[in-house]
């Protein structure tokens, strides 16, 4: 008897492998918030610049995975990776199937309006800056969870069929520190940086190739010579809950 049971891929490893650390590093950046906010009854708060070398690992970490994803990875999704010209398998088919550019004005328009949010609420001061630095490393985790298990924007917005023919994958690290935008420091406005650079490239490539971005041009990206199965997982979890609905509901 087969089983049914698809073994974990390497690219879903390493997504589940940042997903920990990601979530390691909120954690902990979000306890050194709330402990030194409680010790600081005498108005001395110094924030998280407090805690240096925690700033410096996240630093590094995020500066070495966006270096990472300048060059062809075996170990990443062919999301990112459909944007090389090594991974482009040519179908014979000439029609393109891109995004319409609606659909992306609206995710970047969504993502742009809760962002400016979180710019208005810092400027009058009801947060402060770390919160804007734990807002980013959610976006971080976040980022792992639309991978994994479920993608607001593939959903409702660009209603993609999974993560290989997303139109926006490469914009990830750009969405995860725009909250950093309103935070002039070397750190934060050098991982900005860095991760503008990474969506100019994506866009650049996207509009001199659209052929490597669309799943009727580019057999590369089609279910059939996918080896990373990470739509397996959500899949997973619209079946769990499309058994478990009513049972969910009652509680």
């Amino acid at each position: 008897m087969k089983s049914n049971k698809i073994k974990l891929s390497a690219v879903s490893s390493l997504h589940y492998f940042k997903l920990f650390y990601r979530s390691v590093l909120l954690i902990v950046a979000a306890l050194f918030y709330v402990t030194d906010r409680i010790g600081s009854r005498n108005g001395l708060y110094q924030g998280l610049q407090k805690h240096r070398w925690l700033l410096l690992i996240i630093w590094i970490i995020y500066a070495v995975e966006m270096i990472l994803r300048f060059f062809p990875s075996e170990l990443e999704s062919m999301g990112s990776q459909k944007q090389f010209a090594r991974n482009y398998q040519p179908s014979g088919r000439t029609e393109l199937n891109l995004t319409s550019p609606w659909r992306t004005f609206a995710a970047t328009a969504a993502w742009l309006v809760l962002n400016g949010l979180f710019g208005f609420l810092f400027f009058r001061k009801i947060i402060d800056r770390d919160i804007l630095i734990l807002i980013s490393l959610a976006y971080g985790v976040c980022d792992m969870v639309c991978i994994l298990f479920f993608c607001p924007f593939q959903t409702f917005i660009l209603k993609n069929r999974c993560c290989t023919d997303c139109r926006i994958y490469n914009w990830d690290y750009a969405m995860m520190f725009t909250p950093l935008l309103f935070l002039p420091h070397l750190y934060t406005w050098s991982l900005l940086g860095m991760s503008l650079i990474l969506l100019a490239r994506w866009e650049i490539t996207y509009h001199l190739h659209p052929e490597r971005f669309s799943i009727w041009t580019n057999a590369g990206m089609s279910c059939r010579t996918c080896k990373e199965k990470l739509c397996h997982h959500k899949k997973q979890l619209q079946g769990f809950w499309k058994k478990n609905k009513e049972l969910i509901r009652r509680f």
